[in-house]
């Protein structure tokens, strides 16, 4: 049982809700593994594979590269929503036991892990030197590897995507070579790596910056939509005690950004979360009931726009940056994926266009009576590493969360309308993130990644014979 604790946040609102009578109690479903069929979180578009490994070894992993004729693509946490981790009828590698620490020198304020350790576990050998992961997601949950991958980011103030934290990567390419490489050795591959979806190699080895754990505290701050881009200039971004930050953007008018800025305090502020890091194992089921009253309940949006998140962000809180950093990304599961599942999309639109993309993001979410539950605004300085960079400059990024139905007609809807905010986000000299369903065409694909051509160079040097695939290189590679 956990010890006594101040109320967090969610227990708040979870508190109030069950009050008024708008949520139950009710665990949520787990979930079910099927042989030889890749599922990710959503629970839409598995992928049938002919054969699952799971190495434990960099050597294993050469040795399953050598003995596959076929096609091969390699996953982690399964976070990735269309298809990344896996290909028809090839060999998908599970690299979630290829979890343990290579070293730590906290001297150094460095770290080397095996590709396929969670951030989470790398929080617990982290914690107790002082030491935090320097960027990484909001949530815990994911593969050092994966996230290297896709070149995650999340809400670290100036910092940007996770490449910027690489030292250096352990990468066995599709013939064998056990090769490292790093910003001095073997730069073009290491930036293909970065990023690159598993397209030039697997990556066992990640080496990684890593940063101070510090108390920070909360603060929040309501901000006009047409003054957000200056406010976070000039009052976040240029801050030198801000670690973390976003905004959020709620429906259905998607007009007044809450800026949530956590700021670095000394150890003389009180902390109001005694925990170092979230427990493991909590229930999150009343979070979930919440999350399906806001989604199905007459109101519902109204009601997270003036009760759910007031409450949320009423409360001052002062904390440890692991803890804010282990949140648990079973928070956001729904209570069934068997009619409904949520699903993320992102958008990165240069500063310069902030207001116009979203105004006409808005609108065009609310024309399509899109189940939005909010987006994320983030922001990130200009990709300085990877070969096909989510930021050529310096973006603000738009993070939508939101439901959808889980049947035919209902994703086809769904992929009409990505397309139609892809195509905005081109027009407004934006590109859209890649772990997510692959709803774009070939040609926004294009328009949005033109960087592309150089990655296909890269991999034809060292994957002549394509081995590495999945569903999204299929598509567009």
């Amino acid at each position: 049982m956990e010890r006594s604790t101040p109320l967090h946040r969610r227990t708040v609102l979870v508190q109030s809700l069950l009050a008024a009578g708008a949520v139950s109690a009710q665990a949520s479903e787990p979930l079910a593994a099927t042989a030889l069929r890749i599922e990710n979180v959503t629970r839409l578009y598995p992928v049938e594979v002919a054969r699952v490994v799971t190495p434990r070894s960099t050597d294993e992993v050469k040795a399953a590269l050598a003995s596959w004729p076929g096609a091969v693509a390699v996953g982690g946490g399964r976070f990735s929503m269309g298809g990344q981790v896996a290909v028809r009828g090839g060999l998908h590698v599970d690299m979630r036991q290829l979890s343990g620490l290579v070293w730590l020198r906290p001297e150094a304020g460095a770290v080397r892990v095996q590709a396929g350790m969670r951030w989470r576990d790398l929080q617990d050998l982290l914690d107790p030197q002082g030491l935090a992961v320097r960027i990484m997601q909001s949530y815990s949950n994911f593969t050092v590897g994966g996230s290297v991958s896709v070149n995650c980011h999340g809400r670290y103030v100036g910092l940007g995507p996770v490449g910027h934290s690489i030292r250096a990567l352990q990468l066995v390419t599709a013939t064998g070579d056990v090769l490292e490489v790093g910003p001095q050795s073997r730069p073009e591959l290491f930036s293909a790596a970065i990023g690159g979806y598993g397209a030039v190699g697997v990556i066992t080895e990640v080496e990684l910056d890593l940063a101070p754990n510090v108390r920070i505290q909360r603060r929040v701050t309501p901000v006009p939509l047409r003054d957000y881009a200056e406010h976070f200039r000039r009052f976040v971004l240029t801050d030198p005690t801000a670690v973390l930050h976003n905004a959020d953007l709620l429906p259905p008018d998607f007009a007044e950004p809450v800026c949530v800025t956590w700021h670095r305090v000394g150890d003389d502020v009180a902390l109001t979360e005694p925990e170092r890091l979230v427990p493991r194992g909590r229930s999150y089921a009343l979070e979930q009931n919440v999350i399906f009253a806001m989604t199905e309940l007459p109101g519902g949006a109204r009601l997270r726009e003036r009760v759910v998140h007031p409450l949320l962000m009423r409360p001052q809180v002062v904390k440890w940056l692991n803890h804010e950093a282990s949140l648990d990304v079973a928070e956001l599961e729904p209570r069934t994926r068997a009619v409904s599942t949520y699903v993320l999309q992102e958008y990165f639109i240069p500063e310069s266009n902030f207001l116009g993309f979203a105004q006409e993001m808005a609108r065009l979410l609310r024309r399509r009576n899109v189940e939005a539950l909010n987006v994320s605004i983030r922001h990130s300085p200009r990709d300085r590493v990877s070969a096909l960079p989510w930021a050529p400059e310096d973006v603000f990024s738009f993070v939508l969360y939101y439901k959808q139905r889980t049947w035919p007609r209902a994703r086809a809807e769904v992929g009409a309308w990505t397309r139609e905010l892809i195509a905005l986000a081109l027009r407004h000299g934006g590109r859209y993130y890649l772990p997510y369903q692959l709803h774009a065409t070939v040609e926004q694909f294009n328009a949005a990644y033109p960087e592309a051509d150089r990655l296909r160079r890269i991999k034809q040097q060292v994957d002549p014979a394509g081995k590495l695939s999945n569903e999204l290189w299929r598509k567009y590679l």
